[in-house]
């Protein structure tokens, strides 16, 4: 087993820089190492072909064999995938052959030749797995399942709090892999929606683990140099020197806003906000498909009301504090768990593990919770409680092809009563209360590149998108618009009534006439005694739909998980069985055949 870090006396350096070397080099984990070991490369590099002399005529050292690592991710926005790529790279600079592997191309069979395993896993909803994962996670839970003896594997669980299945696909992975046979050589980590620091925490201390384990199964050839390939420095100034995006997650960009229009008529019981950014010097690209983030700030109102009911009222600090920096309003387990032992109330620890903890929760916010168990608390009892405000995503409802550095957002402000209060959405309240045109907010964006136009404009799409879930759509059209595209473009729209319902009607109207939307079905569920919706017009449709797939359509499905998305996928199934032949059965499995090839894509929330 190799100890600690340490450089020998034999280095070349005087006496008082290794005791400062070997001061600092036990504490980096193998990201902050391979960052350093890039670093230097780099700099030699650009310092000249005198720098790197001595390395260049040094004789090369034997090397350690790489050995393999599979990092298996399944992914619905975007995380899981953003950090295993973080994990092959830094694994590389490691001296691992590493490689990333999605759920939704993978088999189980696969993990029996992975003798080192590194698992990343997003939770959907209330405890799935992400869409993409689903046949790859119901493969590796069956019992068909191959045994994985010999193979050492950690899980890395991301999720969010706000459900009370939280990080269960994690779990629920972490827990087969090990009744398979396989070896956990790491805790699983679960991560809440600011997931960077622990997740990073879990990469670093995962790859120095099996790092460790790889240099006992293999010590060192006579005369190796320790590190990831020995006697060679790494020489890759991309690494090394590219500039991290100016603005990003952690840095997002003051957008200011253009425009901001209630597109539902007077007569609606909606409000749904088309909402114009200007991202004009922030150098942020977007594609059709992706997100915008937005930092949202919470109602000071409601933030006071807080404030008051546990005994802080008039405290202008943290207030505004708590405006902008925490989650004031979701009601969660870990928040009842919490707050059950600041307060040793044993009728709040009882709720916190009571089987009917969701109904409780259901239409309720942490304000609820304290005024059900009143306690006067301090500020850090308080802030203790809450975890930081999430960022939400919103589809990017334009294509920067037509409208420039301008980013277009459709919103759905969300109003509602429950519990003798009224309440409104987070980040749509703050939309519709406070982001009038000249008002800044910071943003974000976050690419989906599961969510993508076909790379020949010449392929024809189906885009089913009601309500909101219309605004990426919005920028497919536009895009194909601006491109000159040949294929044909057909769009399913529903919402409430047509006369003050019909988002963006006087867009699809021009793309109609342009031709670069060939055709629209829409369904108002309101405008007649029977409700009509989406998958009703795809019925009525069939034969014409199910031709256009047949021809090799891309279908898109954009807007709610709960009920529409599942809708209409129910409906296609249907409409397979109608026109094809085939049974239930055979036609699940022919749409899941479309998923894998990319032409059945859904972005769902």
């Amino acid at each position: 087993m190799l100890g600690p870090l340490q450089l020998p006396r034999t280095a070349p350096f005087s006496a008082e820089q290794i005791a400062s070397l070997n001061g600092i080099m036990p504490v980096l984990n193998p990201s902050q190492r391979a960052w350093l070991s890039g670093f230097l490369a780099g700099y030699d590099s650009a310092a000249g072909p005198a720098a790197g002399l001595a390395a260049a005529v040094a004789p090369a050292a034997a090397a350690r064999p790489k050995t393999p690592l599979t990092i298996l991710f399944a992914t619905e926005s975007g995380n899981a995938e953003g950090l295993a790529a973080e994990v092959r790279k830094a694994a590389a600079k490691l001296g691992f052959a590493a490689r990333m592997l999605d759920m939704a191309e993978a088999e189980p069979a696969a993990l029996a030749e992975a003798r080192n395993l590194l698992v990343i896993a997003s939770t959907w909803g209330e405890g799935d797995p992400p869409e993409r994962a689903v046949r790859f996670h119901d493969a590796l839970m069956a019992e068909t399942a191959p045994r994985l003896e010999g193979v050492r594997f950690a899980v890395l669980a991301l999720g969010d709090t706000a459900y009370v299945n939280f990080c269960a696909v994690g779990r629920r992975i972490d827990a087969r892999l090990e009744a398979l046979g396989g070896t956990r050589i790491a805790d699983r980590v679960e991560c809440d929606v600011d997931y960077e620091k622990p997740a990073r925490a879990w990469i670093g201390s995962a790859l120095d683990t099996l790092d460790r384990l790889a240099r006992e199964d293999a010590p060192e050839p006579a005369g190796a140099v320790p590190g990831p390939a020995a006697g060679v420095v790494f020489a890759d100034p991309a690494f090394a020197e590219a500039p991290a995006l100016l603005f990003g997650k952690d840095n997002p960009f003051p957008a200011r806003v253009q425009e901001s229009v209630n597109l539902n008529g007077s007569r609606s019981d909606k409000e749904t906000i088309h909402l114009e950014l200007s991202l004009e010097g922030s150098g942020l690209t977007w594609e059709p498909g992706d997100a915008l983030g937005i930092m949202p700030r919470n109602d000071a109102g409601d933030v006071e009301t807080l404030l008051e009911i546990a005994g802080l009222g008039g405290d202008d600090v943290l207030r505004d504090r708590l405006v902008r920096e925490h989650d004031v309003t979701t009601l969660t387990r870990p928040v009842i768990d919490a707050y059950a032992r600041l307060t040793g109330d044993a009728r709040i620890a009882a709720l916190a593990q009571d089987d009917d903890l969701p109904a409780f929760l259901r239409g309720r916010q942490i304000i609820d919770l304290i005024e059900a168990f009143p306690q006067r608390l301090t500020a850090e009892q308080l802030t203790g409680l809450l975890r930081p405000l999430p960022h939400r995503l919103y589809s990017i409802a334009s294509s920067a092809k037509a409208t420039g550095e301008d980013a277009h957002l459709l919103v759905s402000v969300v109003r509602y009563a429950s519990h003798g209060r009224q309440r409104k959405g987070v980040a749509s309240g703050y939309v519709a209360g406070h982001l009038t045109p000249g008002a800044e907010v910071p943003v974000f964006v976050k690419p989906n590149r599961h969510f993508r136009l076909p790379a020949s404009p010449d392929t024809p799409i189906v885009m089913i998108g009601p309500g909101t879930g219309v605004a990426p759509f919005r920028a497919f059209v536009q895009e194909r618009e601006a491109l000159g595209a040949r294929g044909r473009s057909w769009l399913f729209f529903g919402d409430r009534t047509y006369t003050n319902d019909f988002l963006y009607q006087l867009d699809w109207q021009d793309h109609l006439k342009s031709g670069a939307l060939t055709r629209i079905d829409v369904a108002f569920s309101r405008d007649q005694p029977e409700k009509v919706y989406v998958q009703h017009r795809m019925w009525e449709r069939r034969a014409e739909l199910h031709a256009w797939l047949e021809e090799g359509a891309h279908l898109y499905v954009c807007g709610d998980e709960k009920q529409m998305a599942k809708d209409v996928h129910a409906m296609l199934r249907r409409i397979v069985e109608d026109r094809s032949g085939r049974d239930a059965e055979a036609a699940e499995v022919w749409l899941s055949e479309l998923k894998r090839a990319g032409r059945y894509q859904r972005d769902v929330y």
